[in-house]
């Protein structure tokens, strides 16, 4: 059986993935992520059921390019009260987010799914709540200073699994998930799937 194809280019779901022994292909989705986005908001949707969509979306799209393959898509978004938010398009526009988030609580909401023909055979979402310390500014240039234009890559522009965890007070929920893929769902959804051991 051919291995699983991943529909992204997200350095920590490649990580993640790699860690737990999953032979993969990385293809990423070529989709236009933005305005697919925009129009789920407009359409009304919720956190979990746009980041679940945008998964199923990836994973759909790279499937019907790959004939008889099991593709995994992956997103996450941010919700702050009733907004949703997506990547920071500059580093100016990620302080301001930072900015916003600091001292409150928000929910970052990860969706994984399995599609195969175009056709989804699995999602599952997993949301945390996440508490932002207070923050100076001068922690904050210091930090984008730091990590520079790779923080772009990822929802809220943290990179929990390093210095980015000096961004928060208080966390609940999954640690993978967190870091952008609900792996030990993914697993046994592989494994259902025959693509991994039992």
């Amino acid at each position: 059986m051919s291995p699983l194809v991943l529909a992204s280019a997200s350095a920590s779901r490649q990580s993640l993935l790699r860690a737990a022994g999953v032979d993969f292909i990385a293809a990423p989705a070529e989709i236009d992520e933005p305005a697919l986005m925009r129009g789920l908001i407009a359409g009304g949707g919720d956190g979990r059921a746009i980041a679940e969509a945008l998964a199923g979306e990836k994973a759909a799209a790279v499937s019907r390019q790959r004939p008889g393959e099991t593709v995994l898509g992956g997103d996450s978004v941010l919700e702050l009260g009733p907004e949703i938010l997506g990547k920071s398009r500059d580093l100016a526009a990620l302080k301001a987010l930072l900015l916003r988030l600091s001292g409150r609580t928000h929910q970052l909401i990860s969706a994984a799914a399995l599609a195969r023909d175009g056709r989804v055979l699995w999602r599952h979402t997993s949301v945390a709540r996440m508490t932002v310390r207070p923050l100076s500014e001068a922690f904050l240039d210091a930090y984008l200073t730091r990590e520079g234009e790779k923080l772009l890559s990822s929802v809220g522009g943290y990179h929990f699994e390093g210095f980015g965890a000096q961004l928060f007070q208080k966390v609940e929920g999954d640690y993978f998930s967190i870091l952008g893929l609900p792996l030990l769902e993914v697993l046994a959804a592989l494994r259902a799937q025959g693509l991994l051991e039992t």
